[in-house]
């Protein structure tokens, strides 16, 4: 079984203060201006993006090649929807923009895959009370 590390730690109060993640072995730096005001940088919701993205990408591709339509490269783009909505700051909901270059398939058929892959990817299924929205399409 793989077995994922990574590390965070903050330092000082939360308006003033900075943090830092690090994943196998890159550090990112992160404070209350990333994360909460729209400042330029990581967040801990940027690696939930990230994570899910990737992970889509790669069911999406075994999906496509167990139907029979291996895929030449599939590019998805992740949006982590982080709001105050509900009176906690949560991680609602996440945007899923798929490109995806699969010769021989038609738009329908790629569509019903793009879906299923949704309930099947690893990372979706640990963020299984997250909206998970996908808008995919063949280039």
């Amino acid at each position: 079984m793989a077995r994922n590390t990574a590390t965070g730690q903050w330092n000082g109060t939360l308006k003033a203060g900075s943090g830092e993640m690090t994943v196998a072995g890159s550090t990112s730096p992160f404070s209350f201006q990333t994360r909460m005001e729209g400042a330029e940088g990581m967040t801990p919701e940027s690696y939930l993006a990230a994570a899910l993205a990737g992970c889509y990408s790669m069911a999406l591709s075994a999906d496509l090649e167990k139907a029979g339509f291996p895929g030449q490269q599939v590019r998805t783009t992740a949006k982590a929807n982080f709001s105050n909505t509900s009176g906690k700051w949560a991680v609602d909901s996440m945007d899923l923009t798929v490109e995806a270059l699969v010769p021989g398939i038609d738009d329908t058929k790629f569509q019903e895959i793009a879906i299923g892959t949704k309930a099947g990817c690893p990372v979706s299924r640990a963020l299984a009370s997250v909206t998970i929205n996908v808008n995919a399409k063949l280039v």
